[in-house]
This record gives C-alpha cells, sequence and structure tokens, in this order.
C-alpha cells in the first residue's frame, strides 16, 4: 500500500492507520515539520521504518532526524534508480546515509564562538548558579519581569530553550571560565 500526505501533523496517523513497513518523510513538509512527524511516528508506531529526506546539503537536519528516530537519510537529488538499494538495505536493518553526510557528521567538531557581551555574561554565570528569578533580579538590581526578558533573549542567541540547556552551553564553550 502506497499513501501520502501533506502536512507533519497527518503523518504519525496514517502511518498508524496504514501500518506500513517504511515511511519516507520529507524534513521540509509544512508545520510541524519532517522531525516532529518522524518522532511522532516513532511514538505512535515503532516498528515502521523511517528515512528521512532533503533537498539541503547542510547536514544539521539530516542529524536531528537521525536523534528524532530515522533509520537512514537520503538526499530528494538522488535518482528514482539510486533509492531502491538503499531502502532495501533499511529494511533489512542496515542505518543508511550518504557518504559526504557521513563523513560530515563524523568530522570532530568544536562548539561555535558565542559573542555575548559582559551583561549577559553575567546573566549566564548567575543563571548556571543555579539562581531563580527573583534572586537574579536583585543581583543585577532590575526587575523580575527585566530578568525574564533578559533570559529570554539570552536563551534564543545560545539556542537552547531553558536555563539548564544554556548552562551547558556555558560550561561546554567556556564562558564560565572567562
Amino acid at each position: 500500500m502506497i499513501a501520502s500526505t501533506g502536512d507533519a501533523a497527518g503523518a504519525a496517523a496514517l502511518v498508524s492507520c496504514c501500518r506500513p513497513d517504511l515511511a519516507l518523510v520529507d524534513l521540509h513538509m509544512p508545520p510541524s515539520g519532517g522531525i516532529r512527524a518522524i518522532a511522532a511516528i516513532r511514538r505512535t508506531t515503532p516498528r515502521v521504518r523511517v528515512v528521512a529526506m532533503s533537498g539541503s546539503t547542510d547536514p544539521a537536519p539530516a542529524l536531528e532526524a537521525l536523534r528524532a528516530g530515522a533509520e537512514g537519510f537520503l538526499p530528494k537529488t538522488s535518482e528514482p534508480e539510486e533509492l531502491l538499494p538503499p531502502l532495501l538495505a533499511i529494511l533489512d536493518g542496515w542505518a543508511v546515509l550518504p557518504a559526504d553526510l557521513l563523513r560530515a557528521l563524523l568530522r570532530p567538531t568544536r562548539p561555535a564562538p558565542i559573542d555575548l557581551d559582559s551583561e549577559e555574561c553575567r546573566l549566564l554565570r548567575v543563571i548556571a548558579a543555579g539562581r531563580n528569578t527573583l534572586d537574579v533580579a536583585e543581583e543585577l538590581h532590575v526587575s523580575e519581569r527585566t530578568v525574564k526578558r533578559m533570559t529570554a533573549a539570552l536563551l534564543r542567541k545560545l539556542r537552547v530553550s531553558n536555563r539548564a540547556e544554556a548552562a551547558a552551553v556555558a560550561g561546554q564553550t567556556g564562558l564560565l571560565t572567562e
């Protein structure tokens, strides 16, 4: 059986209903996106093999897809006859990645430098120390609302979603020792 859906929200429901052996997921599908679709498929139908596909050469989305539970990644630029062997390998239980993506993922990486001003560094140090919003406000001599605004801006700049992740980034990149 072959079925398709145009959005991420319907992907998990479709896979759960149809129970295919293999699901191809476009990482750039309409909201909420292919990564969430993969995670949802993995939760609802864990035995289905998931292959992420993208036309982008950026390895980051492919890595996110693998972390979300995809067994493989294939470029959308592949010729149709080039797709059959990797898809069969995935059905046999193998993980499949294009060679250039595998090399990019295995290349040693350094955390990207993060350019913070002195106020942001001070805020990050206080957050990393585990202080709550009221304590941070008192230490920085600002309102709690200002602390929340500053913290939200700092989290965006660090590309993290919470204070614990910000503290981890600070420790990994050496921002706490400067």
